[in-house]
C-alpha cells in the first residue's frame, strides 16, 4: 500500500511535465526562437513522461499484488468463517465468498486508482494559487462543486443499490437450486412457473441496476460539463490576466491543463463509486462476520481417544434472528457402544439434534459433550477421527469414490475398502467404470440416490470412529441396501461404536438399544426399545390408529440381542 501511495505521488508530480512544457514553450521558446531550448525541453519532458508511464505500470502491478495479498490473507479465514457461521447460525452464508472476490477486484484493479490520485488534488490547487489567486479560487470552487456532486452521487447510489447484493445472492441461489432440480422441473411441468419467477427476480435486479446506472450517468454528464466549463473559464479569466500582464500566456495554458488534472480524479471516482460502495459493503460484512466468529471461538484441545459417551445437557437451538426455538431443553445421555434411535414426526427436531451432536450446529443454549468435553472444544482433526456422520441431505464432493470415502485424507486402500465393505457397498463400487477411482461428478451426480447413500455411509464409518450419527440412512435404500445397513449397524455395535440413528421405518430398529421419541422440538419419551415400541403401539390404538410393526422390530428379542 505504501508503494502505491509513493508511486501515486510521483506520478502526480510527473503529470506536471506536460503543462510546464507548454508554459515554457509559449513563454520562452516562442519568444526567443531558441531551437536548442525547445530540444532540451522536449527531451526532458519525454523522459519524464516515460518515467510516468513506467511508474503507472508499476502501480498497476502493485495493485494486482495487493489484490492477490488480500485474497491470500483472507481466503482461508473467510472460508473458515463461512463454515463457522453455518455452525452457529444454522445457515450457510454463501455471500462471504463473493464478498472476498468483490473486495479483491476493487482493491487490486484500476477502479481504485482515482481515489489514490484524488489525495493529491490540493497539490494542484496550491500550484494554481501560486500562479495567480484568481485561478486558485476558480479551481477551489470547482473542486468543492465536484465534491458536492460526489456526495450527492454517494447518497443517491447507496439508496438505489440498497439490497441489490442480497437480491443477486437470492437469484443465484434460486438459479442453482433450479439447475440441480432440472428433473423435477421437467417431470412436474414446472418449467413456466420456475422461469416466470426467475424472470421476475432478474427483471427487478435489472431495473434496480438500471436506475443506479441512469443516476450515475446523469451526474457523470453534469460533472463533465462542470469540469470543461471551468477549464474554459480559467482560459477566459487567464486571457484577461494576460491582457493586464499579471500572468503569461504560457501560465494561462498551463493553468487550464493543471485544473483539468486536478478535477479528473474526482470525476473518475464518481464513475467508480458503484464499485466502491460494493467493495465497502463487502468489507463491512466480512469484517463483522470475522469479528463475530473470532468472539465465539475457543481454542480446541487435543484429548485422549474417547469411549463414545454422548451427553446432551438442556440443549436448545434456534436460528439467528428467529423467535421460536427448533429444539427446546433436550437432555439425553447415550452410553458408549450403545445404539440409540431418534423417532418422531417430521419437523420434531431430530435432524437438528443430530447436527448438534456432531458439532455441525452449536446449541443456542446448553451443551453437547463427547466423554465430558464440549464438542466444539475438541480439536477438529480428532473430530474427523472420532465422529462419523451421514446427513439427511447427502452431499458427495467432486472427486473419486476413494476421495469421498477417505474424506480426502491420504489413507491406505485397505482402510477405504474396509469402510466400503462395512457399509455393504464394496461390490457396488467395483461395478463402477473405474472402481474406487471412478469420478463422481458434482454432488455425486453420476450415482443414483441409493448408491450415494451407501457411499456416504462408507464415508461415515471410515477410520473406525467412536460415534456414528446416521440421519435417515435408509431413505433411498432398497431391501438389499437396508439389509446391508442393518448389518453395518450391528458390526459397529459389536466393535463398541456408539450409534445414533434417525428413521421413520421400524424395519431397521432391530439393533437398537434405546429409543428416544421427539415431538415439537422436545423429548417426549426415552426408554428401552421394546418398552417404547409397546407404548407407541398403545398410543396409536387408543387414538384409533393402526401402526404397522415390522417383524424385524417386533421380534428382535431383548435389547442388544442383535
Amino acid at each position: 500500500m505504501v508503494f502505491v501511495l509513493v508511486t501515486s505521488f510521483v506520478i502526480n508530480i510527473l503529470v506536471l511535465a506536460s503543462p510546464l512544457y507548454m508554459q515554457q514553450v509559449f513563454d520562452r521558446v516562442v519568444q526567443t526562437h531558441h531551437y536548442a531550448t525547445l530540444a532540451y525541453l522536449t527531451l526532458l519532458t519525454v523522459f519524464a513522461l516515460g518515467v510516468l508511464g513506467a511508474l503507472d505500470a508499476l502501480r498497476g502491478i502493485g495493485l494486482a499484488r495487493i489484490g492477490h495479498w488480500i485474497d491470500d490473507s483472507l481466503r482461508m479465514a473467510v472460508m473458515f468463517t463461512a463454515l463457522h457461521h453455518a455452525r452457529t447460525d444454522g445457515r450457510l452464508n454463501n455471500q462471504v465468498i463473493g464478498d472476498l472476490s468483490t473486495l479483491r477486484a476493487f482493491a487490486g484493479g484500476q477502479q481504485i486508482v482515482p481515489f489514490f490520485d484524488a489525495i493529491w488534488v490540493p497539490l494542484f490547487l496550491l500550484l494554481m494559487f501560486v500562479m495567480h489567486p484568481w485561478l486558485g479560487a476558480i479551481g477551489l470552487l470547482a473542486a468543492v462543486a465536484l465534491f458536492g456532486l460526489a456526495v450527492w452521487n454517494d447518497i443517491g447510489m447507496r439508496r438505489r443499490l440498497q439490497g441489490l447484493s442480497e437480491a443477486h445472492n437470492e437469484l443465484a441461489a434460486f438459479s442453482a437450486t433450479a439447475l440441480r432440480s432440472a428433473d423435477v422441473i421437467h417431470g412436474m411441468g414446472m418449467f413456466d412457473e420456475v422461469m416466470g419467477r426467475y424472470r421476475r427476480n432478474a427483471v427487478k435486479i435489472a431495473e434496480t441496476s438500471q436506475a443506479a446506472a441512469d443516476f450515475g450517468a446523469k451526474l457523470g454528464g453534469l460533472s463533465k460539463f462542470l469540469r470543461i466549463t471551468v477549464q474554459v473559464a480559467v482560459l477566459g479569466i487567464g486571457a484577461v490576466l494576460v491582457i493586464h500582464s499579471e500572468i503569461t500566456s504560457g501560465s494561462m495554458i498551463a493553468a487550464s491543463i493543471i485544473l483539468g488534472r486536478a478535477l479528473a480524479p474526482v470525476e473518475q471516482s464518481m464513475a467508480s463509486w458503484r464499485a466502491f460502495i460494493s467493495a465497502s459493503e463487502a468489507y463491512n460484512r466480512l469484517n463483522d462476520l470475522i469479528a463475530r466468529a473470532d468472539a465465539n471461538l475457543v481454542a480446541p484441545t487435543k484429548l485422549p481417544e474417547p469411549q463414545g459417551i454422548v451427553t446432551v445437557e438442556n440443549a436448545s437451538f434456534k436460528f439467528s434472528g428467529g423467535d421460536r426455538p427448533i429444539l427446546r431443553s433436550v437432555s439425553l445421555t447415550v452410553p458408549a457402544g450403545s445404539v440409540l434411535a431418534l423417532v418422531g414426526p417430521s419437523a420434531s427436531g431430530k435432524s437438528t439434534l443430530c447436527k448438534m451432536i456432531v458439532g455441525s450446529w452449536l446449541p443456542s443454549a446448553g451443551h453437547v459433550r463427547l466423554d465430558g468435553a464440549q464438542i466444539q472444544h475438541i480439536d477438529r482433526g480428532q473430530i474427523s477421527e472420532w465422529v462419523g456422520y451421514l446427513p439427511q441431505a447427502i452431499e458427495l464432493f467432486n472427486g473419486s469414490v476413494q476421495d469421498n470415502i477417505s474424506r480426502f485424507k491420504n489413507a491406505d486402500d485397505e482402510a477405504i475398502v474396509e469402510a466400503a465393505k462395512l457399509a455393504g457397498c464394496h461390490d457396488l463400487i467395483l461395478r463402477l467404470p473405474s472402481g474406487y477411482a471412478s469420478e463422481l461428478g458434482e454432488s455425486g451426480g453420476n450415482l443414483s440416490g441409493g448408491q450415494k447413500q451407501r457411499i456416504a455411509l462408507a464415508r461415515a464409518v471410515f477410520g473406525k470412529p467412536r460415534v456414528v450419527v446416521l440421519d435417515e440412512p435408509n431413505s433411498n435404500l432398497d431391501s438389499e441396501g437396508e439389509a446391508a445397513l442393518v448389518g453395518a449397524i450391528v458390526a459397529l455395535k459389536n466393535r463398541g461404536t456408539t450409534v445414533i440413528l434417525v428413521s421413520h421405518r421400524l424395519s431397521i430398529l432391530s439393533p437398537v438399544d434405546v429409543i428416544a421419541v421427539m415431538r415439537d422440538g422436545a423429548l417426549d419419551m426415552v426408554g428401552e426399545r421394546e418398552a417404547v415400541l409397546q407404548e407407541l403401539t398403545g398410543r396409536a390404538a387408543r387414538a384409533g390408529q393402526q401402526t404397522p410393526m415390522p417383524a424385524a422390530a417386533r421380534g428382535a428379542g431383548t435389547p442388544g440381542s442383535a
